[in-house]
């Protein structure tokens, strides 16, 4: 059955792995692509009425990627400003939420309490419970470490069911497809098995904490219209690590 409105979702409680790169407008470059912030919106909304609790992590590249080779600033410094990264997007996404009609509450892991919330995992509970997304930015709140660590931090800290990592490639595959027409589609692999053939599906200790923890990860295709309700419903979708 395909999944619609009336779907419902497989998981109670997901962590949503976002890019900054869903939010960027590729034929200008605008860091913030009003209309795909809008469409972004209105896809959560959508998750919300399958009666999933949704959390997200959201990464900072499509303002800063931190240091790079060059650039003259130095690693420290980049982490730090790709962190207040993450915190422009989450409230970029808070914003375009209100104007679905979704509550939303930003926790950050930098401390700028005027413009969010500290991570209190707690207070993050309680909102998914009441209904409310949660957005957490700032990374893990340490340089030199990436946002898909984060997203299994929180992950973890929250008792997720499932770790939803958006992509613009539809699912795992044993070599890059972009550069391999011959590339093999994984729809389900060990976590044993990923770490053997060395898969590029998050950072190795995001992916540690994954497997320590048993948190199944979804790698599917963000831009493929119905994708992430499939994945909801528990239909074929992408790639499932486990």
């Amino acid at each position: 059955m395909a999944a619609n409105k009336t779907s419902r979702s497989k998981y109670k409680r997901v962590l949503l792995k976002l890019s900054g790169e869903v939010l960027r407008n590729k034929k200008t470059g605008a860091s913030i692509d009003p209309a795909a912030i809008a469409q972004l919106a209105r896809r959560i909304k959508g998750l919300l009425a399958m009666k999933a609790q949704i959390a997200i992590v959201i990464g900072g590249g499509n303002i800063i990627r931190g240091a790079t080779e060059g650039s003259g600033i130095d690693r420290l410094t980049g982490d730090h400003m790709g962190m207040l990264g993450t915190a422009i997007n989450a409230l970029a996404i808070k914003s375009a939420l209100k104007q679905v009609g979704v509550e939303a509450h930003v926790q950050c892991a930098v401390k700028i309490d005027r413009l969010a919330e500290p991570v209190i995992i707690e207070k993050a509970d309680a909102h998914l419970n009441g209904g409310r997304v949660v957005i957490f930015a700032g990374g893990t709140g340490n340089p030199f470490f990436t946002t898909d660590t984060a997203a299994a931090l929180r992950a973890s800290e929250l008792d997720a069911d499932v770790i939803l990592k958006a992509t613009k490639v539809d699912g795992v595959y044993s070599a890059d497809p972009m550069k391999n027409k011959n590339a093999k589609l994984y729809k389900k692999i060990s976590y044993a098995e990923a770490l053997k053939k060395r898969l590029a599906i998050m950072d190795a200790s995001a992916f540690a904490m994954c497997m320590d923890n048993g948190i199944p990860i979804i790698v599917f295709n963000f831009f493929k219209p119905g994708s992430i309700k499939k994945v909801l419903a528990g239909q074929a979708c992408g790639t499932l690590v486990s």
